[in-house]
């Protein structure tokens, strides 16, 4: 493995221009920022179903909802839904059961509504229909939520760009983890028009990977890099003595890989099948619901699917694993994503190999790279054996000053900012 160093300040937020990492900024003794970055505002936010794997767009309006009111939004489609797939018809009749039952408090002040749109975000009169219906259902449930006054407009999917401005919102800030654009089942061409538009529209934009920055950055002067965070306190659990693994993960023999998220077409299928084939003593697990064919891999008696676990179960999955995988890959999408669960694998200290994503190369002193499939193997066979609770627990340690509540915090700041530039007619 790499060698292990402990940042004492890996910055939550940079400018565009700032170098990919800092190390030895700050004092031992330094201690993360409130996420109180912002307070006693209105929120409102465009953003996937919140019942949903948890993204980032869950753990920053939770943050937010501490100090101040948060109405998201669930998913209004990015994609015209196929009624001969069994997912999506679920989907729509989840969305109709939820709608009848109105919005739904979560926590603090974050609550969760789901507004019936058509769902077919490429069509002109449907935009005209859903604006006029969103203007009214959210006058409504502001008014019953206690929403009243001026509020800002929250933007994780591009496809809201239809919606901007006619909402009655004071400020925009559009919130970007993907090229969204290159997701296979999408319309690239529409989505990449509703991303310009979006850029073009938003006061603020945060984009969590460096390549998205510089996209992003000549269409609009207002873009900041903010790199995703993790509950360290919740991962670090994995090193906890008390903490039982899950008897489905217990009970699979020899090392265990593992993988843990949405199981996509985006995942490098050949790359699993590679070192299962060469391994047959390591398992492989992979957590997380299935939404392409895997069938291939299923046939391999090494790689073990286990489903969709909650996501306060992670940690003790965790524990079990002897490296964490990141095994994508590499195209023009995952080239600009930051996984999560890197920080969250190195929370709990599990050893981490990865696929050169650009994201996680900026933290190659906590993991390593496999730039080819033999490359990937060997950085498994070195993780397995230099692995023990010492070098666990330092890369846990690495990822103190990382949490979700200093991102929080520092977005926050950099938010009231702009709303204050906005207020006073300073901003061009």
């Amino acid at each position: 493995m790499t060698t292990l160093t402990t940042d004492l300040m890996s910055p939550a937020f940079k400018t565009a221009a700032a170098p990919a990492r800092e190390h030895g900024a700050s004092e031992p003794s330094a201690q993360p920022a409130s996420p109180e970055g912002m307070t006693g505002q209105n929120v409102i936010c465009f953003a996937k179903d919140w019942d949903e794997n948890p993204t980032s767009n869950n753990h920053i309006m939770r943050l937010l909802a501490r100090g101040n009111r948060v109405l998201w939004l669930n998913s209004i489609a990015t994609r015209t839904p196929n009624l001969r797939d069994g997912r999506d018809l679920k989907k729509i009749v989840r969305k109709l059961v939820s709608f009848f039952r109105g919005p739904v408090h979560v926590e603090n002040g974050l609550w969760v509504y789901t507004p019936v749109v058509l769902p077919f975000p490429h069509s002109r009169l449907a935009t005209r229909l859903n604006s006029w219906i969103l203007r009214a259902s959210l006058a409504f449930i502001r008014r019953r939520l206690g929403l009243s006054g001026r509020f800002q407009l929250w933007v994780f999917i591009p496809t809201a760009s239809k919606y901007v401005g006619r909402l009655g919102e004071s400020m925009v800030v559009y919130y970007v983890t993907d090229e969204y654009s290159k997701f296979s089942y999408v319309d690239g061409n529409e989505v990449a028009a509703n991303d310009r538009a979006m850029c073009a529209q938003a006061d603020v934009i945060f984009a969590t990977a460096q390549s998205l920055v510089d996209r992003r950055l000549p269409q609009n002067c207002e873009t900041h890099l903010s790199r995703h965070g993790v509950d360290h306190a919740q991962f670090a659990r994995a090193l906890d003595p008390s903490t039982t693994v899950p008897s489905d993960l217990a009970a699979l023999p020899g090392p265990v890989l593992g993988f843990y998220g949405a199981i996509q077409d985006w995942l490098d299928f050949d790359l699993i099948e590679f070192l299962a084939r060469r391994h047959p003593e390591w398992s492989i697990a992979l957590i997380g619901p299935i939404l392409t064919d895997v069938s291939r891999l299923r046939a391999l008696p090494n790689v073990h699917f286990l489903g969709q676990k909650p996501h306060a179960q992670l940690p003790a999955y965790c524990k079990r694993l002897s490296v964490g995988l990141i095994p994508h890959k590499v195209n023009e999408l995952t080239l600009n994503m930051n996984p999560i669960k890197l920080r969250e694998y190195l929370s709990a200290g599990v050893p981490v190999v990865s696929v050169p994503l650009p994201e996680v190369e900026a933290y190659g002193d906590l993991c390593t790279i496999g730039r080819d499939y033999e490359q990937f193997e060997r950085g498994v066979v070195e993780a397995l054996r230099t692995d023990s609770p010492e070098a666990r627990r330092a890369r846990s340690d690495g990822m103190r000053t990382e949490t979700w509540d200093r991102r929080v915090a520092e977005i926050g700041r950099e938010v009231m900012r702009v709303h204050e530039q906005i207020s006073t007619g300073g901003k061009a």
